[in-house]
């Protein structure tokens, strides 16, 4: 799982030109699902991410996670995070889960995170979506979770 974090004054993410998520303030999630992720501990990785201090305190130290500052999430899928560019010019994703694994995964992911307390808007799964932001800082990190392995 890759998954691109932005610290944000505002986003939303439109459809065919309706806004189906937005927030004020905190954090936007590009998430792709690559094979085996099925198998990760989402509660662990929203845990992670609403926990992650990014946010700065009175001493403008990034000592703040985003429930500490009453921010939200916004979380888009996007499968394009797991291109692989290293040869040729056309990416391939074979990496990237098909959407009947990375959808669940993604809504699982999402779940998690609201069971956190924090508010969370999305996307739409699949969707052309066109995001809009300002990211704040700029601040923008990325978390690559390698799949756990195989039991057995």
């Amino acid at each position: 799982m890759r998954i691109v974090v932005q610290r944000v004054a505002l986003a939303s993410v439109s459809v065919d030109g309706s806004i189906v998520g937005e927030i004020a303030g905190g954090i936007l999630l590009l998430v792709g699902v690559e094979l085996g992720d099925e198998r990760h501990d989402l509660a662990w990785i929203a845990r992670k991410i609403v926990e992650m201090r990014i946010f700065e305190d009175e001493q403008q130290k990034m000592n703040r996670a985003v429930r500490d500052c009453g921010g939200a999430v916004l979380a888009v899928s996007q499968f394009t995070l797991l291109a692989d560019t290293r040869r040729g010019r056309r990416p391939s994703f074979a990496r990237a889960a098909p959407p009947e694994i990375a959808e669940p995964v993604f809504d699982g992911l999402v779940s998690a995170l609201r069971e956190t307390g924090v508010d969370v808007a999305t996307g739409v799964f699949g969707a052309r979506m066109a995001v809009t932001l300002v990211n704040d800082g700029p601040v923008t990190m990325v978390l690559d979770l390698d799949p756990p392995p195989l039991e057995g």
